[in-house]
């Protein structure tokens, strides 16, 4: 790595993503500040072969969660045959019991997931979390690819690579295959959402409409899109960047000003294609993430190819036991709690904090789990013009047409800091290329 001539680009490549404004926003103490997410130009590197495994493993887990829910606002029948617990799906602070009886559009629940990844130092592959409401990410290395290119097309001569070039193809295929009729979507909540540089950049490259709520209006149990001169236009499918309770005043939360009033209704009827289908956060709640093993084999009938994390659940009163027995080796997460927020180390707290953390967790057993801590591969990573490393983890991205298919890249993101293994861009984390081998 030390002679791959991009690494010399490393500033140029870095003033770029400023100059376009591939930066990440945060609300911190009610206030807005946007920072740059600090790109590094040394890649990951996954092999031909162990992606495929990977992909394999994706793939499976997807299509799992897929049915799960789909059965979960019917018939239930994962409940009924005890594999997951009732408690755990209506205490989900992502179950919404407006989506039961809903089929979306060609029965896809998560069109895009975003899967977290890290690498042991065994070797092993473990899924940290499933994203399949608005995961984002994916645009931060499709612009760096594209600029690391521009300044070094000779790395990529050099490299047999995979092109992560097609990752708008991929998904405005997913859009148009759900699309009833009409334009595609990309709806934003604003300037000053976090991700608003991933909206925009989306919306170019698929070619869709960036859209507010202020300019979509439904009319006759069909949605609309208000052009500039004024004329309306139909929308069949609805890449939104909205949480599910913003998403529409009159169905959800009542006191939105940036969703779309009627658009669930619209959408039950089958006239538009939410991607993501409203409702998926019963699916990535980090309590439910427990189950997925269990999905695996109840709706596919095959054994998980990838590992969860060793997770444990003081919902269980053996698993109570066992986090107790062991809370100073132990990651301790909120299951509601998203980007790194709501992460605490046993082994980091006070004894008073531990006392309190304890009485919390035996008063809201469902509101937390606990995970071994996985002593995950560090990558190298340029400071100060030298390589150290730092805990990464990978945001694999699978898009779900009339099959699942893996996205060959990903976003990489590593921990600035050298103490830490909290990776998540809203940490203040930077990012990396991830590259696929292509033989």
């Amino acid at each position: 790595m030390s002679t791959l001539e991009l690494l010399q680009h490393t500033d140029t490549v870095n003033e770029l993503l400023a100059r376009y404004g591939v930066k990440f926003g945060i609300y911190k103490n009610n206030t807005f500040k946007e920072q740059l997410f600090p790109f590094d130009a040394i890649p990951r590197i996954i092999g031909h072969e162990e992606f495929d495994y990977l992909e394999r493993g994706l793939k499976q887990r997807v299509m799992a969660l897929n049915l799960f829910l789909k059965d979960i606002y019917s018939k239930k029948q994962i409940v009924k045959d005890g594999v997951v617990p009732e408690d755990f799906i209506f205490a989900s602070s992502g179950y919404m019991a407006e989506c039961e009886g809903t089929m979306p559009p060609k029965g896809i629940y998560s069109h895009i997931s975003g899967i977290d990844l890290v690498k042991g130092k065994d070797g092993t592959w473990y899924i940290l979390e499933d994203n399949l409401r608005v995961p984002s990410g994916a645009s931060y290395p499709m612009i760096a690819r594209e600029l690391c290119r521009r300044s070094s097309p000779d790395t990529f001569h050099d490299h047999r690579l995979e092109d992560n070039r097609n990752y708008a193809k991929l998904l405005r295929r997913t859009m148009d295959y759900v699309n009833p009729g009409g334009h595609t979507v990309i709806l934003t909540p604003g300037r000053y959402n976090a991700a608003y540089f991933e909206h925009s950049y989306l919306a170019e490259k698929t070619g869709a409409h960036l859209a507010n709520g202020s300019e979509l209006v439904v009319e006759d149990d069909k949605l609309f899109y208000r052009a500039m001169d004024g004329k309306l236009e139909r929308v069949g499918a609805v890449y939104r960047r909205i949480s599910d309770e913003y998403l529409d005043p009159m169905n959800f939360n009542p006191e939105s000003l940036i969703g779309i009033p009627h658009i669930y209704d619209v959408f039950k009827k089958g006239n538009v294609a939410l991607l993501n289908a409203p409702g998926n956060g019963v699916a990535d709640d980090k309590g439910i993430y427990y189950f997925v093993p269990k999905m695996i084999k109840y709706y596919l009938g095959e054994e998980p190819i990838l590992s969860n994390a060793p997770t444990y659940l003081p919902f269980y009163e053996e698993d109570m036991s066992y986090v107790l027995e062991h809370f100073d080796d132990l990651v301790l997460k909120d299951v509601a709690e998203a980007g790194g927020y709501g992460v605490v180390f046993g082994s980091s707290m006070t004894t008073r904090q531990k006392e309190d953390f304890i009485a919390l967790l035996k008063k809201e057993p469902r509101r937390f789990i606990a995970q071994e801590v996985i002593d995950f591969q560090d990558l190298d990573i340029l400071e100060g013009g030298e390589a150290v490393p730092r805990k990464a983890d990978l945001r694999a991205f699978v898009l779900m047409a009339d099959e699942p298919l893996v996205w060959k890249s990903g976003l990489t993101r590593f921990s600035r800091n050298p103490d830490s293994f909290i990776v998540n861009s809203s940490q203040g984390g930077g990012f990396k290329d991830t590259w696929v081998l292509s033989q």
